[in-house]
């Protein structure tokens, strides 16, 4: 199919995710024909590294040949069967393999499609929980300033987000919001370390007055996704553990982003040696594949809602929940980590990237260069205020899909970039932020 006839038809009959559909009388859409590896290819064959990860999902590659091979496997299987009273080998498998992988502490999982609803299950299981367990006064959360949990209604509830939230306010619950430990808002001499335990002490402050009516506080642990990757020190994370458990307030762990190896461990709050209440997952999950989420919890949250009376149980359901194809996905992703020693090797690609990465580093247009396991961030200072479709369309044309927050930059490549990949990515971003500075 041409590539001209492919966008007219995409742009007349689908309704693209969070865009201005507008812009692209002006703006076209990059038709994609097939991928391999780190690469994604146009009908043309123009080539474009994949520097985002898709939306940070894909992990090890597009078309990878070890999770293609267990998905067409479990096709000549089990495609599909509700989860509710009937049960399958792969989802109990993962559920084993993810309790024995988490935090400890973590035995139950309950499943979903995607991040939102993984979100939407966490507020309504925390609250149900406080209720069942004669406390139903607590059915308000708390969240980070410029955090995001989702765009569904309960998400959006949790997400300080104004361009996602704003035209919905009418429609959400109203929650709380505390200060960042955004360590890019530190004082000038104040190290990651201190601002972190500054930061936690107004949780503390807000905790002391409201926890009566607070059922959670939920977090993305160490890197705030669309605040422009705000990353944080792992000692904001153990003191909030402590609060919670002080205040009676769950902590739910958003590692819907973060998770899976992403932050240098294979899950963040491994850093603060913490267990949350609950854990989410998805997006890498099933290695950029299908859509699946998870929400891990503790048995002493599971056993308040077992009982004879069927309104104490958790009463809610997805039609794909637990859907065969995406956990063997998910067990085929389990498997090259453990295969691949793909921490380690996550641990020296930063190494290298870090540095060669010196001149944007250093650049005079560049500010706050920083990075948390697998994820780059900086800001550039640019004299135009489109800056991020400009940097976007400039990518492009070098091979490259950046798809910048604002005037923040980022890189989440997949896991299996090569040193050569790396060299090329950062050589031509410096290309684009001088063509732009």
């Amino acid at each position: 199919m041409p590539n001209s006839d492919l966008l007219l038809r995409s742009r007349s009959a689908v309704w693209h995710p969070c865009t201005q559909m507008k812009r692209h009388e002006t703006l076209p859409l990059v038709p994609i024909q097939r991928g391999n590896g780190i690469w994604l290819y146009d009908f043309d064959g123009k080539r474009y590294l994949d520097a985002v990860s898709s939306w940070w999902v894909n992990l090890f590659g597009h078309c990878n040949p070890r999770i293609n091979s267990a998905i067409t496997d479990q096709l000549g299987k089990l495609e599909h069967v509700m989860l509710a009273g009937f049960t399958h080998e792969p989802v109990v498998q993962l559920s084993e393999r993810l309790a024995t992988l988490a935090p400890a502490g973590l035995g139950h999982c309950f499943y979903a499609s995607d991040g939102a609803s993984a979100t939407e299950i966490a507020l309504k299981m925390s609250v149900h929980f406080w209720r069942n367990t004669g406390k139903p006064d607590k059915t308000r959360f708390v969240s980070l300033q410029n955090s995001y949990h989702g765009e569904t209604l309960g998400a959006l509830s949790v997400t300080d987000v104004a361009l996602f939230k704003d035209a919905y306010a009418s429609l959400i619950h109203a929650s709380a919001t505390i200060v960042s430990p955004d360590s890019r808002n530190a004082d000038a001499g104040e190290n990651a370390e201190a601002f972190a335990l500054r930061c936690a002490a107004q949780l503390e402050t807000y905790l002391q007055q409201h926890h009566e009516h607070l059922a959670a506080f939920i977090v993305e642990p160490l890197v705030q996704g669309a605040a422009g990757m705000a990353m944080y020190h792992p000692a904001y994370l153990t003191r909030a553990r402590e609060l919670c458990d002080q205040y009676q307030v769950h902590l739910i762990a958003d590692e819907i982003a973060v998770g899976m190896g992403r932050t240098g461990t294979l899950f963040a709050c491994e850093q603060a040696n913490i267990s949350p209440d609950f854990l989410l997952l998805s997006k890498g999950i099933t290695g950029g594949y299908l859509p699946l989420s998870v929400v891990m919890t503790t048995d002493n949250i599971y056993q308040a809602f077992y009982a004879d009376n069927v309104a104490r149980g958790f009463l809610h359901s997805h039609s794909y929940t637990g859907n065969p194809l995406a956990c063997r996905a998910a067990l085929a992703t389990l498997d090259i980590f453990a295969a691949d020693d793909v921490l380690n090797s996550n641990r020296s690609k930063a190494a290298y990237l870090n540095r060669i990465a010196a001149p944007l580093r250093e650049h005079p247009g560049i500010q706050n260069f920083r990075n948390t396991g697998m994820i780059w961030a900086f800001e550039v200072a640019s004299p135009h205020a489109d800056f991020a479709q400009r940097c976007f369309s400039l990518a492009l044309e070098h091979e490259l899909l950046l798809r910048p927050m604002g005037n923040t930059v980022y890189f989440m490549p997949p896991y299996i970039v090569s040193e050569q990949e790396i060299d090329l990515l950062v050589e031509r971003t410096l290309k684009i932020i001088d063509s732009l500075c």
